[in-house]
């Protein structure tokens, strides 16, 4: 019965391996980050006043403004719902990274990431990138880095910020995301076409000619 435990387990983690393992080699802290043209910023949560970023979408905002100042990466490409719950993502990231002092004309926004596997897909499907850095906080990065790297993106992931994030959460926020492998695996295995096509859109190329 152990040995058949033991079994199951292994095969219900394969796709958390598949995600931890192949991102190998391509995570990075934000001060030892490699350079790249573009930097996809996946969205979350925004605060309760629908007009803010939340704590850990900020940390992700604050951390692509930072690559940008530093030289590391000239346009930022803002990836969410467009129509979330908590208000509209790219909107609400797009005004703050505004006001952390990058050029408006260097943002491009995608109201269609509605999740890691359709921000991926639409970054090199309808945006035309090849080579990108990936922000999101420590407990997503590998599935998001795997996810991008699996259809045809050469990125590297950075990680977030995350000033309001305590051990529990990141707990939680782990836990979550062992789960949320399976469906990504799945996502992968199967080619799944992103929820929303569009047809191409040459903005990020505008924005690196701007």
């Amino acid at each position: 019965m152990a040995i058949l435990g033991a079994v199951v387990l292994l095969l219900a983690s394969l796709p958390w391996l598949w995600t931890t393992l192949a991102a190998r080699g391509h995570v990075y802290a934000e001060a030892e980050a490699p350079v790249a043209d573009v930097v996809i910023v996946l969205g979350t949560a925004v605060a309760a006043d629908r007009q803010r970023p939340g704590e850990r979408l900020a940390g992700r905002l604050e951390t692509a403004a930072e690559l940008v100042t530093s030289g590391r990466a000239k346009v930022v490409l803002v990836s969410g719902d467009g129509g979330g719950t908590s208000g509209d993502e790219p909107a609400v990231m797009t005004s703050y990274l505004a006001e952390l002092g990058v050029d408006p004309r260097r943002v491009v926004a995608d109201p269609f990431g509605l999740d890691t596997y359709d921000s991926c897909a639409r970054a090199r499907e309808v945006y035309g990138v090849d080579r990108a850095l990936v922000v999101t906080q420590s407990y997503h990065l590998s599935r998001a880095v795997t996810l991008c790297r699996h259809l045809g993106l050469d990125v590297d992931g950075v990680t977030a910020r995350c000033d309001g994030c305590g051990p529990v959460l990141l707990a939680e926020k782990s836990v979550r995301d062992y789960f949320a492998s399976g469906k990504a695996a799945w996502d992968a295995v199967r080619g799944r076409a992103p929820a929303v096509r569009s047809p191409a859109d040459p903005a990020v190329q505008d924005a690196l000619r701007g």
